[in-house]
């Protein structure tokens, strides 16, 4: 999960408490995971020029009317998948945008599901009134809302908007479920349990673009938090600089990076524009060649992840 440092704690309710310092992804495989003992065929290569993904955005509000407070607009909605692409393709003349030597088209692209999982049309879009479900509390994580709406993660990347209080604004931002793989550093992500759901939460305000007074409101918090789906690391990973966040391309540091370059590990300069760091939304403009590497491989590798290619959702 994202947060800033300084939390106000008797401001949360105790089931947002017991996760706030989690910080980032943690992955849940309820459906789709390989048991230890599984053996997955090799995967052949992508054999495609730009991997499409469908996602859904459950859209979890308090029961205002559709373009109000937490049931945001579907012109948010659809400009929050815009910038995730800007973002992912690295597209001139938008903050995806970047000149950078290292930076990279992930040759990634989202789209709304346009088939919902009965096989009806779709705009990718399920709205759910809070007040009219009663389920238990089980922390501010993937299961709990999940019990509001979940689709099959092996066909689609449920995303949820969460209704946080206006307290949470700049605290909690997201959080993101991770894929179990072979690759180095997966440990340091929060592997799910065996009956854990998939998906990427996000509150409600970090959603899309914003006047809100905070770093992270021109909407890449979902931009973060699906690298994290994809399966890519903080670019300090486990604060070591041994090993870091394994992609070669990324200066190696063993602190966070926000907005302030440093010199790391190496004597390189911290990359404070790249997408898995903590830096200001209007920083972040990057993906490296090695990441996308490492988002390629997960896609080609990951049971889950890669069903997603051929998923009824996108078609």
């Amino acid at each position: 999960m994202k947060t800033q440092n300084s939390i106000q704690m008797n401001r949360f309710p105790s089931w947002i408490l017991s996760t706030l310092f989690i910080l980032f992804s943690c992955s849940t495989e309820e459906d789709v995971a390989p048991k230890e003992d599984e053996i997955i065929p090799e995967v052949p290569e992508l054999g495609i020029d730009v991997a499409y993904l469908p996602v859904v955005v459950h859209v979890v509000h308090l029961g205002e009317d559709i373009g109000h407070g937490t049931n945001l607009s579907d012109a948010r909605i659809l400009r929050q998948i815009e910038i995730l692409n800007e973002d992912f393709r690295r597209k001139a003349n938008t903050r995806g945008f970047n000149n950078h030597p290292d930076g990279a088209d992930s040759k990634i692209e989202f789209v709304l599901a346009k088939t919902d999982p009965d096989g009806n049309p779709t705009n990718g879009i399920n709205r759910i009134d809070q007040n009219k479900i009663n389920v238990p509390s089980l922390g501010y994580n993937q299961n709990h809302y999940a019990q509001y709406a979940y689709w099959n993660s092996s066909q689609y990347i449920n995303i949820w908007t969460t209704p946080l209080p206006e307290s949470a604004i700049c605290l909690a931002l997201g959080i993101s479920s991770a894929p179990d793989t072979d690759l180095p550093g997966t440990e340091l992500l929060l592997i799910p349990g065996p009956n854990d759901k998939e998906g990427i939460l996000i509150n409600h305000f970090h959603f899309g673009e914003s006047d809100i007074d905070c770093h992270a409101r021109y909407g890449r918090t979902l931009t973060h938090e699906m690298g994290h789906y994809l399966g890519l690391l903080h670019t300090w990973a486990g604060n070591d600089c041994e090993n870091n966040d394994y992609c070669e391309d990324t200066p190696a540091v063993d602190q966070p990076v926000y907005n302030i370059a440093f010199v790391g590990c190496k004597g390189e300069t911290a990359q404070v524009n790249n997408y898995m760091t903590w830096s200001d939304d209007q920083l972040m403009n990057m993906f490296t060649h090695d990441q996308m590497d490492r988002m390629h491989y997960v896609l080609k590798n990951h049971k889950g992840r890669n069903a997603l290619l051929s998923s009824p959702g996108i078609r």
